[in-house]
């Protein structure tokens, strides 16, 4: 490995659903772009109506959002009760991984999970984040086998996190601070 990998920091969490993953992602954005980090790429979030989740749409860092998932879609592929919308996912949350790459100082994915992974697009951009310089925060579906899950995993190392009820209210603050330090702010 070259010297700006090894100086990479790259995170994986995982967890139980409702363990805070996404919440955990958004407020780790929240307070590197308070202090002037350039943050860049994709989170998912529910789609709700009178009170029970119909889909999931995905959204880019630096705005817009689409569809990723919903019960009324009809076409592409089919998880569970869900249609997967592979145009949005690849129109927003695709290139936003790739514009990152490109110009962010820290790549966040949320989530590589069974809906994304219908899409060759959306591996593709994962394993480019992977195998660039770029400081990273990814999270992955926790029992997932999927080969791309287990790279990241990998990836990540000991900077692969369970989040827990107990634990999830002081990662994000662990993650930025070590991000911080390793882009020298403060």
């Amino acid at each position: 490995m070259n010297s700006m990998m090894d100086r990479r920091l790259l995170y994986a969490l995982t967890g139980a659903p409702g363990t805070g993953k996404t919440t955990a992602i958004l407020r780790v954005i929240d307070e590197l772009r308070k202090r002037g980090v350039k943050v860049e790429g994709m989170y998912t979030g529910e789609i709700r109506e009178r009170g029970r989740r119909v889909g999931f749409a995905v959204k880019r860092i630096s705005g817009g959002e689409g569809i990723l998932a919903h019960v009324r879609l009809r076409g592409g592929p089919r998880h569970g009760k869900y249609f997967i919308n592979l145009q949005d996912l690849e129109r927003i949350g695709v290139s936003a991984i790739l514009d990152g790459i490109s110009d962010a100082e820290v790549v966040v994915v949320d989530e590589v999970g069974p809906m994304e992974l219908y899409s060759e697009k959306f591996r593709e951009a994962v394993d480019k984040l992977l195998s660039s310089p770029k400081h990273a925060i990814l999270t992955v579906h926790y029992r997932s086998r999927d080969p791309l899950v287990l790279k990241v995993k990998r990836a990540a190392g000991k900077r692969l996190i369970t989040l827990t009820l107990e634990n999830r209210g002081n990662i994000p603050r662990l993650i930025v601070g070590e991000l911080l330090e390793a882009l020298r702010r403060r």
